[in-house]
């Protein structure tokens, strides 16, 4: 895999240019597991490695994940392996792995299959905005091409079989990822938070379970898979969602309008920071990088694009720092490069805007 390449293009959840407003990406997961074989949990890793061998090349033949790329996790480094979760193509969990586990993923990052995680397939549908309908189709599609090749373990009475119980039935999880500042700043998130609890839907962090929510991102998304068929967990989420971006919205003007001198403060505080800085911690940088964010969702922010705040979201990343300077780098020489690349690009930012 070139992992130069994967680095310099715009991932598939975060595509510059195109997530204008509060939603960002929206994201549709599948998991599957191969009849009469041991889930990974339960597999030694000889057993898993042989899993893996048989299904790459059949999943690397699928027509929906052409032109295809087939990475074992064995084969990566560590940086690799946190590139590949960064870029939100494997989860916490699967770069914590190596022999007998890997990715398939098409060469555009939108549709991946992570092999041996929790399931021995977990596929994996990305899109910008909130387009959960239209990447349904794409997974669907890439579901049944693959359930051509091999048989899947599945229930009349229960559905798909699966290593956890929450994801029996459909198996499937849709999330949307939103950027919420708006409430934050209004004090009005946790009432949000607590609400999609009380009617089964999860929120998490950007970087998916058991993470914070740096940077005001939210991710919102179904926990229950069995009973509901997935055209309506899909309607559901789009309605909650919509729901919550009208607050979002809602809280926006209100911000304008009481507090305008304070959101002004916030947006051009971010940008004198990042422009100036010398040490940004990673989520440092997320959260001032919120800031420039709202303030061109607001129109008080001419001096840069929504272009260069997507791609520094990704960029200031440990993993993709480290893979752009090209060496390994501690923690605290991270922050130091973070800031001067954060430094640079809107410098030449305003240059440009300029010319």
């Amino acid at each position: 895999m070139n992992l130069d390449k994967l680095v310099n293009q715009p991932c598939a959840w975060l595509a510059v240019g195109s997530s204008e407003g509060p939603v960002v990406s929206s994201r549709i997961r599948l998991a599957r597991n191969v009849r009469d074989a041991a889930f990974p949990g339960w597999a030694g890793p000889d057993e898993c490695e042989r899993l893996w061998n048989r299904i790459a090349p059949v999943l690397s033949g699928v027509p929906s994940l052409q032109p295809a790329e087939a990475v074992a996790m064995g084969d990566l480094s560590e940086l690799g392996r946190q590139i590949l979760f960064e870029r939100h193509l494997i989860s916490r969990e699967q770069a914590e792995k190596t022999r007998g586990s890997g990715l398939v993923f098409r060469g555009d990052e939108t549709l991946s299959v992570m092999v041996n995680e929790e399931d021995h397939l977990r596929l994996q549908g990305m899109r910008p905005g909130l387009s959960l309908r239209e990447l349904w189709k794409d997974v669907d599609r890439l579901d049944s091409e693959i359930e051509e090749r091999l048989d899947y373990a599945f229930s009349s009475k229960l559905g798909y079989l699966t290593a956890c119980p929450t994801n029996v039935g459909t198996g499937l999880r849709a999330s949307v990822m939103l950027h919420l500042p708006g409430l934050v700043l209004m004090n009005e998130i946790n009432p949000v938070i607590k609400g999609m609890g009380k009617i089964g839907l999860a929120v998490r962090g950007l970087w998916g379970e058991g993470t914070e929510a740096a940077g005001n991102m939210f991710q919102i998304s179904n926990q229950i898979t069995l009973g509901d068929p997935e055209d309506q967990i899909i309607h559901l989420i789009e309605q909650i969602v919509q729901e919550i971006v009208e607050h979002e919205r809602n809280a926006r003007a209100r911000l304008l309008e009481r507090r305008e001198t304070v959101v002004r403060d916030h947006v051009g505080r971010a940008y004198g920071i990042l422009c100036h800085a010398h040490i940004l911690t990673s989520k440092e940088a997320l959260d001032l990088l919120s800031g420039l964010r709202l303030g061109i969702d607001l129109g008080i922010l001419p001096a840069v694009s929504r272009q260069v705040v997507d791609e520094l979201m990704l960029l200031t990343q440990p993993g993709h720092l480290q893979k752009l300077e090209s060496k390994a780098l501690k923690p605290k020489e991270r922050d130091r490069y973070r800031a001067r690349l954060v430094r640079e690009r809107l410098a030449a930012e305003t240059r440009r805007r300029k010319e």
